[in-house]
């Protein structure tokens, strides 16, 4: 039984008792929530319209009716999407001049959770600061329900991922034609939720020959739905079995994005970003922002191309915030999370794919493998460790033996602690936003160094 508040969302495991698990109380209750903080934050309006999706997840088509009714009876009007990604809510929230959008998603969580992403009118996550605002108000129950005389109404806008496709082919730096002459063969791994209908939708109008793996929004995940590269053994051994150029998997809210070379090997999740930041950079020239857990290769490339790189903590909103600071021409997260600022402030595979694909298509269609060999060879490794009984004074333990650890090393204790080794080696320890888990992430020049150094820290956790 699991239940996880984060800036990144509200979710949880689908079981157990209120208050320790993902179930209809929770709904109900984080909605009522969310509507009392937006009717806060917008106190002179009347009336309030909110954009409502989800992804593929057996649960999420019941939860969805869950939510029309709580906002319903708040007196909210909903437009509901249906079917949607997360970066779609978004767009529709721009779209329709609404007030806010939530996503019933757990992301690239197990099948056996469920959540809430929730949005501000500018189709944007909540920042912290919104965030907790939003927890108080749930927690302590600040909200009322409608007459039934001002009840809200509810509307169904259909085909909104093709509403956000032909957005992002309107794209400047998008080169549909090109891609169309390349005539790429790529196969797809939808996760069995909404990127197994985006996804090949998106490549049809790019011209591509396009072949579906577990592409049925069902939701019945055949494999663990994060698209790292110990999930993803099958589209790996299809890619070169088949003869296709690349393969593309997904998470399924569809916010990340993760590609496979021609010859079956994981292109890498960390090097999404790095090859979309170059091809954005060789058309305009400005800051980069990342994570403290992303490759040095995108510090790498920053140094190369003479423009300022910045990392932050994890989290959506921290890269967001940062790259308004510094008007960054783009972001996002190592994990394949890649954010345009001129499209949207979010992570966006859907974009990302598309510029992924003019970048290869230019490039006269070299091979991915040999893509990758412009970019800076590093190794990561990235651990967990699963607790049940999160403890901010264990954390604070543990910081602070590591810390006694590396004394004489460089540290950045703004999202856990970050320890900066010799030739650019790294240890990143941190308490997960979405999962009761501590994530260790390393990184070495190579692969048996970085499992070393993960192993080191995984023996001090584990002596606690």
């Amino acid at each position: 039984m699991t239940l996880v508040k984060s800036s990144s969302g509200i979710r949880g495991t689908l079981e157990g008792k209120i208050g320790k698990g993902f179930s209809p109380i929770e709904i109900i209750q984080f909605a009522a929530g969310y509507v009392f903080w937006m009717k806060k934050k917008y106190k002179n309006k009347k009336k309030f319209v909110l954009i409502l999706g989800r992804d593929g997840r057996v649960t999420s088509v019941l939860f969805q009716k869950f939510l029309i009714i709580v906002f319903q009876s708040l007196g909210v009007d909903v437009i509901n999407i249906g079917l949607s990604t997360t970066p779609t809510v978004g767009i529709a929230v721009i779209n329709e001049k609404a007030d806010g959008g939530v996503m019933l998603t757990a992301s690239h969580n197990p099948k056996n959770w469920n959540g809430l992403k929730m949005f501000n009118s500018y189709g944007e996550f909540l920042s912290e600061k919104d965030f907790e605002k939003m927890l108080y108000i749930t927690e302590k129950k600040y909200f009322s329900f409608s007459s039934y005389k001002k009840l809200g109404h509810l509307f169904y806008k259909e085909n909104y991922i093709q509403k956000h496709i032909k957005k992002i082919l309107s794209l400047s730096i998008i080169d549909k034609n090109i891609i169309q002459k390349t005539k790429l063969k790529i196969v797809v791994d939808g996760i069995n939720s909404t990127g197994g209908i985006a996804v090949p939708s998106l490549l049809n109008y790019l011209g591509v020959h396009v072949i579906k793996m577990h592409c049925d929004p069902h939701g019945d995940f055949v494999h663990n739905p994060e698209p790292i590269k110990k999930n993803l053994r099958e589209i790996c051994k299809k890619v070169p079995d088949i003869k296709a150029d690349l393969g593309i998997s997904v998470d399924p809210d569809v916010d990340r994005v993760v590609f496979i070379c021609e010859n079956g090997d994981f292109f890498g999740e960390e090097y999404t970003l790095v090859s979309i930041a170059d091809y954005i950079l060789e058309n305009q020239l400005g800051p980069i922002v990342s994570t403290l857990s992303s490759s040095h290769a995108l510090k790498d490339l920053s140094l190369k191309k003479g423009v300022p790189y910045y990392s932050t903590p994890v989290g959506e909103i921290h890269v967001v915030k940062k790259m308004k600071e510094v008007h960054a021409v783009v972001g996002g997260e190592g994990n394949g999370g890649v954010i345009y600022p001129k499209f949207r402030y979010g992570r966006d595979a859907l974009v990302g794919i598309a510029l992924f694909l003019t970048q290869i298509s230019k490039l006269d269609n070299i091979p991915l493998s040999k893509l990758k060999e412009r970019y800076s060879n590093y190794f990561m490794s990235k651990k967990k460790i699963r607790f049940f009984y999160p403890s901010r004074e264990k954390m604070k333990i543990l910081l602070k033996k590591i810390k006694k650890k590396y004394k004489e090393k460089k540290m950045d204790f703004s999202d856990g602690i970050k320890i900066y080794l010799k030739n650019n080696e790294w240890i990143h320890i941190r308490k997960s936003n979405t999962e009761n888990i501590i994530r260790i992430h390393t990184e070495s020049y190579s692969k048996k160094r970085a499992d070393f150094l993960s192993k080191e820290i995984l023996y001090e956790i584990k002596g606690l």
